[in-house]
């Protein structure tokens, strides 16, 4: 199996269009006006696409109210904790915000970062930083 397009329901489209590019590193693949397609980086199909919550919530036939944790984390690996730091800093530049700060895990590094629609987002990486390096908690 495979997944081809990850849709997530935005609170401001142009933001957060905005934030995915900047922060990750995401190239619109299409832009219909009412959602926007972006290229993931490093993966050769895999789509995350962007839809106003509201009609989004419509075309799934649930209803558009609720706050809070939406039972779904998306995670985004990189290869070492130094990319990690790297990355999270990006994302925290362009709107996101540090929800829980790096740390060393028995598998690797990790921290998790809240996107402005309010999806949490994992950076990881299966290798952990080095003893003596200081970890970023943006």
């Amino acid at each position: 199996m495979k997944i081809d397009v990850i849709t997530i329901g935005v609170t401001d489209l142009d933001r957060d269009r905005e934030f995915y590019a900047r922060g990750f590193g995401c190239r619109v693949a299409d832009d219909q006006g009412d959602r926007v397609s972006l290229s993931l980086p490093g993966t050769d199909a895999s789509v995350l696409e962007l839809r106003p919550w509201d009609a989004l919530a419509g075309d799934a036939g649930v209803p558009a109210r609720g706050t809070g944790f939406r039972g779904v984390t998306l995670s985004y690996v990189v290869d070492c904790a130094a990319s990690v730091d790297e990355l999270a800093a990006r994302v925290v530049r362009a709107g996101g915000e540090i929800s829980k700060p790096a740390r060393p895990a028995v598998w690797g590094y990790s921290l998790y970062v809240t996107d402005p629609s309010g999806y949490p987002w994992k950076i990881a990486s299966p290798k952990r930083p080095p003893r003596t390096a200081s970890t970023v908690n943006a």
